[in-house]
């Protein structure tokens, strides 16, 4: 065979203590898998830090007199649990502790049930039509709380205009008394309330896919049945965020009450508002104030169990 012959490259398998190849291995081939996924809190984040002045803020207003809420009400007048004694000792507290709850939850399902299909009928208006109804829903947050609630009273006293109208056209022979009850009370919070569950529906429903509707009733499901079991399962996350608003919300209301509400629709805003400003008893009102804090917090915990309440702080990495 001729010298210049070509040989054959060496097909041999390398031996052990050949050095191992120095080119870069494709990706993913030999590397460990990749760690599970974590959850994270947002200010961990590089655009999460611009919330940080934000953070600082909130500590200083918020926070700190916080805390000095809660140390007065072991330490004024006294050092010790004389305040949350007293809170729990008399039952007149306890009713105004149950009847702001009460009242809460009732103002969250009437707003629930206004608001859902107020928001649905946004989605499927007309561009103009929608921009009217949201129009109406913001008008309210242009006017003062208090300006408002003074109008209800002039609509709703028994010489209102609502009254008036009734009995000029001979609906009603005796005015219906609407105010410095129950009934004004959840009519002036509902006025109140309704956008704050109006607005996470329509953002919630706005951007669910009307072609699985089409598509469930074409598979045979009738629009009702389509709608009960597809649209509003996919709308449950607005549910839970309105619902959450209008309830933690309402849990703190002092002027609709105090103006629309009677004897036995005091809630505990208007008490703690009363020991400050009439009696002076500042450790009772913290009391007060922690009380309603702490319930607040125990049944936001129970609502997690059902609700992902942390997708507001967390977000998947």
């Amino acid at each position: 065979m001729s010298s210049s012959a070509t040989t054959a490259p060496d097909r041999r398998a390398p031996s052990r203590g050949a050095e191992p190849d120095p080119r870069p291995a494709p990706p993913g081939a030999g590397s460990p898998a990749p760690p599970g996924k974590r959850r994270r809190f947002f200010l961990t984040d590089g655009w999460g830090a611009l919330a940080l002045p934000i953070a600082g803020y909130l500590l200083v207003v918020l926070i700190v007199p916080l805390a000095i809420v809660f140390a007065r009400s072991f330490t004024d007048p006294t050092l010790g649990l004389g305040n949350y004694a007293a809170f729990f000792a008399s039952p007149i507290y306890t009713d105004v502790l149950v009847n702001t709850f009460v009242t809460a939850i009732t103002v969250t399902l009437i707003t629930l049930l206004i608001g859902f299909p107020y928001a649905y009928l946004m989605t499927i208006a007309p561009p103009v039509w929608r921009s009217v109804l949201l129009v109406v829903v913001l008008v309210p947050f242009w006017t003062s709380l208090l300006v408002r609630s003074f109008a209800l009273v002039l609509l709703l006293r028994d010489t209102g205009a609502i009254n008036e109208t009734l009995l000029s056209l001979g609906l009603i022979s005796d005015p219906i008394t609407m105010v410095r009850n129950f009934t004004g009370v959840l009519i002036g919070m509902v006025q109140v309330m309704l956008p704050f569950m109006v607005l996470p529906l329509y953002a919630t429903m706005r951007g669910i896919d009307r072609r699985l509707l089409q598509a469930a009733e074409g598979l045979g499901a009738r629009p009702a049945f389509a709608f009960w079991r597809v649209f509003v399962p996919l709308s449950a996350a607005g549910v839970a965020a309105g619902s959450l608003l209008v309830f933690i919300q309402s849990l703190g209301f002092y002027i609709t009450p105090a103006l629309l509400g009677g004897p036995d629709d005091v809630m505990l805003g208007e008490l703690i508002v009363q020991q400050v400003s009439t009696v002076l008893n500042w450790g009772f009102a913290s009391a007060l104030a922690a009380v309603l804090l702490i319930v607040t917090l125990v049944l936001l915990a129970i609502a997690s169990r059902f609700i992902d309440v942390r997708r507001i702080f967390w977000k998947e990495q």
